[in-house]
């Protein structure tokens, strides 16, 4: 668990929260209870948000000077404020959902918690920007309360596997594959390819409305989340070779709903002069590098190539591939 050493309670605890890429992701047909089985491989990548989190009996007191109610167990603040900051957000729920852990195992009660959330990944991009806020919330959680017996990474991805599929992965972060409903993880190398071109096209894509499309479709076969590739031998391959090998089977339902997204793909698979893939359900796209130099050229040949499709400048990024958690004491 990417936790320091430290054993005085901190009075702030800073994360920056890395998004994610399904470099490869398989999908099966639904199960009985409608979640679809899958097999991926997930990595962090050098998206971050930034959540930084305080005791209330650390210096700050509770609203109106009040003792929390559970409802203001967490009281958060996000930029830009159009990010909700009640139950709607994962952060809130995830440490709703510790405290009550803490309080099933008769742990003292946590007197409130004062966080900011600053969001800079986009949501609907297939990314997990939401679901790393939640993981690194509770890290961020347990290290406030450093000296207590602290919760193990299987019991923190077990209290994240009631809020999201992708959750769990945080805790295994950076490389791992993810399989069932994405809440078995196995960490694995991370890729030799240490940079991405990362693309953000200005389309939300409901992951709800993917998976329809991809029933719709009568897409998903068994046998394609149950077939394993080498990992070892893949995170081995130089970037040009393993992006042509990954495989992404929610792109044609999500291209079949913004076809604009399949058009922007292949212009950028075009001028890259190698394969671009989708992120989960999308709308982001990415292609692998091997090296920081040529990344920055070909986002630089992009960014001019996409701007036909109302992509500006910043939506097209460098980012690092299988960045760490680490949370400081702020």
């Amino acid at each position: 668990m990417p936790i320091g050493a430290e054993t005085a309670v901190p009075n702030a605890v800073s994360v920056d929260c890395p998004a994610k890429i399904n470099l490869h992701l398989r999908i099966g047909p639904p199960r009985a209870d409608g979640f679809h089985p899958l097999m991926s491989w997930m990595t962090t990548v050098g998206l971050f948000d930034t959540l930084t989190m305080q005791l209330c009996g650390a210096g700050v007191p509770p609203a109106a000077g009040e003792t929390p109610t559970p409802q203001s167990l967490i009281d958060l603040t996000c930029d830009p404020p159009i990010v909700p900051n009640d139950d709607r957000n994962l952060v809130v729920r995830m440490i709703k959902a510790w405290a009550q852990r803490r309080s099933d195992a008769g742990q003292a009660a946590v007197a409130g918690i004062r966080a900011t959330l600053l969001k800079r990944t986009p949501a609907g991009a297939g990314l997990g920007g939401g679901s790393s806020d939640a993981a690194c919330a509770l890290l961020a959680a347990e290290r406030l309360i450093a000296g207590e017996p602290p919760l193990t990474t299987d019991q923190m991805a077990e209290i994240a596997a009631t809020l999201g599929s992708d959750i769990p992965f945080f805790f295994s972060a950076p490389s791992a594959v993810c399989t069932g409903r994405g809440e078995i993880v196995r960490p694995i190398a991370p890729p030799a390819a240490k940079w991405a071109v990362l693309i953000l096209p200005p389309i939300h894509m409901p992951t709800p409305d993917v998976y329809r499309k991809f029933d719709a479709m009568g897409l998903g076969r068994q046998k394609d989340v149950e077939t394993e590739p080498d990992w070892a031998a893949w995170a081995k391959l130089p970037a040009a070779k393993l992006m042509t090998m990954l495989v992404n089977d929610l792109e044609a339902p999500a291209f079949a709903i913004r076809p604009e997204l399949e058009a922007i793909r292949l212009k950028a698979e075009r001028k890259s002069v190698r394969p671009v893939r989708m992120s989960g359900s999308g709308s982001s796209l990415f292609t692998l590098f091997g090296d920081e130099r040529t990344a920055t050229e070909v986002r630089d040949y992009l960014r001019i190539h996409l701007r036909e499709f109302g992509i500006e400048e910043q939506a097209v990024m460098v980012v690092g591939v299988g960045v760490p958690i680490i949370p400081s004491s702020a």
